[in-house]
C-alpha cells in the first residue's frame, strides 16, 4: 500500500500543474477543473516517487527543481506491479485504470523527463473524493 502525496491540476495541457490538498475525480472524465479531463485514454496522471531511481545523476537537479506535471504524486508502489492494466484504489472509493506508462514522444527536459518516461496515465473507473495522505492500493 502507498500514499498519495500531491494532487495536481492545470487549466490547460502543457502548463505547470497547481497542488491542491484535494480533488474530485470524476468517472469517465478525471480530474475537476483539470485540463487533462475528457473522454480518452490518459483522464489522470499518477507519477510513482520510485521512478526518480531511473533519472540519471545528470538530469537529477532539473527533474526536481521544476513543478509538477503530473496530477497525482504517490509513494510506496513498487514499479514492477504497477504496470499497465493495473487497477488502482485512491482513497475509500477512487478506481484508476493505468492505459499507458509513458509516452510516445519523451520529453527531454525538467519534471516531463521523468513523467513522459515513467508516468502512469489512467482512466478513472470510479470517482470520488481524493486527498493528500490518502492510501492508494493495487487492487488488480
Amino acid at each position: 500500500m502507498g500514499t498519495v502525496l500531491a494532487i495536481n491540476i492545470s487549466p490547460t495541457k502543457g502548463t505547470e500543474k497547481t497542488s491542491v490538498a484535494k480533488a474530485q475525480v470524476i468517472e469517465g472524465w478525471g480530474l475537476e477543473n483539470d485540463g487533462h479531463g475528457g473522454n480518452w485514454d490518459r483522464q489522470v496522471s499518477i507519477f510513482p516517487v520510485e521512478a526518480m531511481e531511473k533519472v540519471p545523476p545528470e538530469k537529477y537537479e532539473e527533474v526536481t527543481s521544476g513543478g509538477y506535471t503530473e496530477n497525482i504524486t504517490v509513494s510506496g508502489l513498487a514499479l514492477e506491479d504497477f504496470t499497465v492494466h493495473s487497477v488502482v484504489k485512491i482513497g475509500k472509493e477512487v478506481l484508476l485504470q493505468v492505459k499507458h506508462i509513458g509516452k510516445d514522444e519523451f520529453k527531454e527536459f525538467g519534471r516531463p523527463y521523468i513523467v513522459s518516461r515513467e508516468g502512469r496515465f489512467c482512466i478513472v473507473l470510479k470517482g470520488g473524493s481524493i486527498q493528500i495522505g490518502d492510501n492508494i492500493q493495487l487492487v488488480k
